[in-house]
């Protein structure tokens, strides 16, 4: 089942369309990206998804029912810009929040305790969110956001603040989350993280959908027939005037770029022939920052979207 189904959506503000006709589904239980420069439309299609704005047009399906406020409760966000009560405490505010969300006052007591326990949060309760730094501020944001444990938890940024040892402990949390099932909608501009987490994507560009898929599968659409040769001696092969050297900066390896996997063969069997041991064969496949970098600075050359069956 589809957590998330978006039909031909689109907002706009006066003259400015800010989504542009949008569809996509979100499988239940993937970590899923949506991904833009500033001013793509990511933040007002998220805005849509919580029923802060409305659409002017289209569809939107949450587990297979025509969304509405009702189903707030089963979902959980985390802005980019956080909404925190800077002169109340953490324990305070967390026990006021998951009240919001229906859970008893025992109940709400349980689950911060689980997370102070979690995110080494503990002597944290008496402290003001004022008092915090902003990435003690995101971790209070956070526990906030999942305290109900909501069956679609949106993203926005989520390590925004925060240190290289707390980004790997919330990552963990994260795919801890969807491990148990949580389906996540994650929207960032670090385009390493959207490899390290997600498994599809959506890319907008000017308010449209560019590109939507597996991230592998979006890598094999947009590979360039790269390859990497690793060779066991310093003595690399003559490489022919007609196959473009991408890199030769390493005494024992070639960087080149080929019509094809056949031809990279072909070449690679020839040195063989020629007494050339080698000791790596690999292909190079762009990342999704190379992919995103081109389709949104190139919009005339996209390739036709990739669709997961």
């Amino acid at each position: 089942m589809d957590t998330l189904s978006i039909k031909n959506v689109s907002k706009s503000y006066g003259n400015y369309t800010a989504v542009d006709k949008i569809s996509f589904n979100v499988r239940e239980g993937i970590i899923f990206g949506v991904l833009g420069p500033n001013g793509a439309g990511k933040t007002s299609l998220i805005r849509i998804i919580n029923s802060i704005t409305a659409a002017d047009e289209g569809e939107i399906s949450f587990m297979g029912h025509e969304l509405n406020r009702e189903h707030q409760s089963e979902i959980g966000y985390l802005p980019e810009e956080r909404g925190l009560y800077k002169k109340m405490n953490v324990q305070d505010q967390l026990e006021y929040l998951g009240q919001l969300k229906g859970l008893s006052l025992k109940e709400v007591r349980l689950r911060i305790q689980e997370w102070y326990d979690r995110f080494n949060m503990e002597g944290w309760e008496k402290k003001k969110i004022q008092d915090l730094s902003k990435g003690m501020q995101q971790k209070v944001q956070f526990v906030a956001t999942i305290l109900h444990q909501p069956k679609l938890l949106i993203l926005d940024e989520p390590f925004s603040g925060l240190d290289p040892v707390n980004t790997n402990m919330m990552k963990q949390e994260i795919l801890r989350l969807k491990e148990d099932g949580t389906t996540i909608l994650f929207s960032t501009h670090r385009m390493e993280q959207v490899e390290e987490v997600c498994e599809e994507i959506v890319l907008m560009n000017q308010g449209r959908l560019v590109l939507t898929g597996g991230i592998e599968e979006i890598k094999q659409q947009h590979k360039d027939n790269i390859f990497q040769f690793t060779f066991s001696s310093n003595q690399l092969p003559v490489v022919s005037n007609d196959i473009e050297i991408m890199q030769n900066d390493n005494d024992s390896a070639l960087v080149l770029q080929f019509e094809d996997l056949a031809a990279a063969n072909i070449q690679m069997k020839k040195w063989l022939d020629e007494g050339y041991y080698l000791k790596e064969f690999h292909e190079i496949l762009p990342s999704i920052n190379d992919i995103f970098i081109k389709l949104v600075t190139a919009p005339s050359e996209v390739k036709p979207m990739v669709h997961n069956a």
